[in-house]
């Protein structure tokens, strides 16, 4: 054998040495342990008790109405806002109207049944369907309930008196008309939080 494949030989001889002692004292102590995680959504439901608020009929100028209902937080997170809509129609029964039904509804927003003469907030039906409802958020919600909102399992009474208002003329067009009044609740969370 010649010199260079005798120093080939020996250089190869050396590296697997090395690399033969470097595998072999490359040991460590491991362990591993296993996590179970749940992410679970909690839920919104936002009741309303009764959900028929108002069924009145042969009603004048100058009648009220005082209506008082619940609203209850039926599930597992709190509720920082109660959004409120608010849709009508008019039945015109002689098609002579010229003036909508909703202006002529006065909607008083009240405290509670103990505090009947206490306004939260004042309108009409034709001025509260075109509010946004943050904005009834802000005027009545947020009134009534707070910065706390609606925690689970609470329930808040909301009273709420309809007047139909005689502005001392002519009302005639009204006579026979009715109103299909339809309120859509919309419940939000609170704020996320750091847990």
């Amino acid at each position: 054998m010649d010199i260079k494949k005798q120093l080939s030989m020996g250089l190869m001889s050396a590296v697997l040495g090395v690399t033969l002692l470097a595998g072999g004292t490359y040991a460590y102590f491991s362990d591993s342990v296993e996590t179970n995680n749940t992410f679970a959504a909690g839920t919104l439901d936002l009741a309303v008790a009764p959900t028929e608020i108002i069924n009145v009929d042969t009603m004048k100028p100058g009648d009220s109405f005082i209506r008082d209902f619940e609203l209850q937080n039926n599930g597992t997170l709190d509720i920082g806002k109660v959004l409120l809509e608010t849709d009508y129609t008019v039945n015109d029964a002689n098609g002579d109207n010229t003036e909508d039904f909703g202006e002529h509804i006065q909607v008083e927003f009240l405290y509670n049944a103990d505090k009947l003469d206490e306004v939260i907030y004042e309108t009409t039906l034709a001025e509260l369907k075109n509010m946004k409802p943050e904005a009834v958020n802000e005027h009545i919600f947020y009134p009534l309930l707070g910065e706390k909102g609606l925690p689970v399992g609470d329930t808040d009474d909301l009273v709420v008196k309809f007047n139909f208002v005689d502005n001392g003329k002519d009302q005639n067009q009204f006579q026979g008309d009715s109103i299909n009044l339809t309120w859509t609740f919309n419940a939000q969370q609170t704020e996320g939080e750091q847990r």
